[in-house]
């Protein structure tokens, strides 16, 4: 049996699409996005008090990019894993990590918006992650905008559990910043969120670490 560890919203729902997609029977247990992630119970599971953790066959793991690979071995014939000796191994690894490099600019940004308050925040860190946001966003611009002969995702190959990762971070990302100035991406994205799979990750209205769909940067007086 298998038994995710998530909270609506986090990292884990790139964990819970690709579950998802799998088609696999699994059991979930939410956690609030607070120190309830700090319990005794969890660390075990998760040493640094994070989600996701999951639970297998009397193991658990941690990190997400380890998940998606370990889970992508495990169910190799459902096709959204690239093994050693694929020509696209490479790529799908550098993809897969890649959505950590979005999500830690993320990262940086839901503790401004959504954990600081207001008299706490920051104008300047604000819009320096929102800029290397875009940097990212330009990195998977150019990846779809090359003249290869399937760009409709982040591999020739085909849809992976690559785009689920970059797409949750990309999801994530979209709470503080917009696709507006990257229209591959916005099509690759739109594309990807409309299986199913995605919508079934969803966090449920009023669940999770976004208490509202966007936050606009705002202008701090005195921010340093």
């Amino acid at each position: 049996m298998i038994v995710l560890h998530h909270c609506p919203g986090s990292r884990s729902m790139r964990v819970l699409w690709l579950l998802n997609e799998l088609d696999v029977p699994f059991e979930m247990v939410l956690h609030a996005f607070d120190t309830g992630l700090r319990a005794p119970q969890h660390l075990v599971l998760s040493p640094a008090g994070r989600v996701p953790a999951l639970e297998m066959d009397g193991d658990s793991c941690f990190e997400s990019g380890a998940i998606l690979e370990i889970l992508c071995e495990r169910y190799s014939r459902r096709g959204l894993g690239r093994l050693t000796g694929d020509l696209d191994r490479p790529d799908w690894l550098v993809w897969v990590h890649f959505a950590e490099t979005v999500t830690q600019h993320v990262s940086s940004l839901i503790q401004q918006h959504v954990i600081c308050p207001p008299q706490e925040r920051s104008e300047f860190v604000m819009r320096v992650e929102t800029e290397h946001l875009h940097g990212c966003f330009a990195a998977i611009e150019g990846r779809l905008s090359t003249p290869v002969e399937n760009s409709d995702y982040l591999l020739t190959s085909g849809f992976s559990a690559a785009d689920i990762a970059v797409g949750q971070a990309v999801w994530m990302a979209q709470h503080f910043t917009t696709l507006d100035d990257f229209p591959e991406t916005a099509a690759w994205f739109q594309r990807i969120t409309e299986r199913e799979s995605f919508r079934r990750a969803l966090p449920d209205p009023g669940r999770g670490i976004f208490a509202q769909g966007y936050y606009p940067q705002p202008h701090l007086s005195g921010s340093v």
